[in-house]
């Protein structure tokens, strides 16, 4: 039973790790070479396969040398996880038993890109790990096994994807001897139920007051460390928070009506601020915050 894999960050190591614990024949494995603008908290499959020498490459699984590669190797099952190229449908008609590809979320809720920050932000309080056959249409094919986790409401993303990491490990444990018996479910996704969100970028944590402190607090909560942070500007400053609480009261969105503790007006509640940089003083704060008369 040949396999083909695309993988990266901590879902692919922990998958892989999962599949050679089985025994499960790993021919190739394509992942990508780390960015030098994106902070690198995660496990390398890179390392990974040259730890248990399995070829490897970082090149596109898309090229067409790559495609030649495949179709040359025969694999009887061609696996994705967390890689973060689209997949050609010419490649996923190579493997002889199916494509299949391991997605973040409890399908077909969040579709796309950064599932689990997408569930945070939107104050979820359950996601998951789905693997699904993979189609011309992103995370759209039929469904083989999921695996359901809850979201705290003190979760951060970081927090959210290492459980969901967890479950993609049980759902590939399981799911695999039934995929070399052909015993394993297909089970038709309903579109239709779920939703589809694209990636986010930096700029798309800019805080904007005016919405609820809850809502703010989500906002935080999903793109703190170790992604870029939601931010503020204060006198033309960026202030980047890490973490917040909501808390009642009210005041003008972007009002400060308290610097100790921090204490933030917005459209529904007010925020406290608990961890933010650069570390302004409390003075400094309010003076800015004055003269410009509430946060951007």
């Amino acid at each position: 039973m040949k396999l083909v894999v695309c993988a990266y960050h901590n879902v692919g190591y922990r998958c892989i790790e999962e599949l050679l614990r089985q025994e499960a024949d790993i021919s190739l494995i394509f992942t990508h070479e780390d960015s030098a603008t994106e902070q690198i908290w995660f496990s390398s499959v890179r390392e990974l396969a040259e730890a248990n020498k399995i070829p490897y490459l970082t090149s596109s699984i898309n090229e067409p040398e790559n495609i030649e590669k495949v179709r040359q190797i025969a694999p009887d099952f061609l696996l994705s996880f967390y890689y973060r190229n689209m997949i050609k449908p010419e490649l996923l008609e190579i493997p002889t038993r199916g494509a299949l590809n391991l997605h973040g979320s409890w399908l077909p809720k969040y579709r796309g890109r950064v599932p689990v920050n997408w569930a945070v932000i939107n104050g979820e309080t359950e996601t998951g790990a789905t693997l699904h056959y993979m189609v011309a249409k992103p995370d759209a094919g039929d469904i083989v096994d999921q695996e359901k986790v809850m979201i705290e409401f003190t979760d951060t993303a970081h927090d959210v994807f290492t459980k969901v990491n967890a479950a993609a490990v049980l759902v590939i444990a399981r799911t695999w001897p039934r995929l070399t018996a052909g015993t394993a479910d297909r089970i038709p996704m309903d579109l239709a139920a779920g939703s589809y969100f694209g990636g986010r970028k930096p700029e798309d944590g800019r805080i904007d007051w005016t919405k609820s402190a809850v809502q703010i607090y989500n906002l935080i909560r999903g793109v703190t460390q170790p992604y870029p942070g939601a931010f503020t500007e204060l006198s033309g400053k960026k202030i980047v928070i890490w973490s917040a609480w909501p808390v009642e009261g009210s005041a003008e969105p972007g009002q400060v009506v308290s610097l100790n503790p921090l204490r933030i007006g917005t459209g529904n509640g007010l925020l406290e601020l608990t961890n933010y940089e650069p570390e302004t003083s409390c003075l400094e704060l309010g003076m800015k915050l004055g003269s410009a008369g509430g946060a951007s």
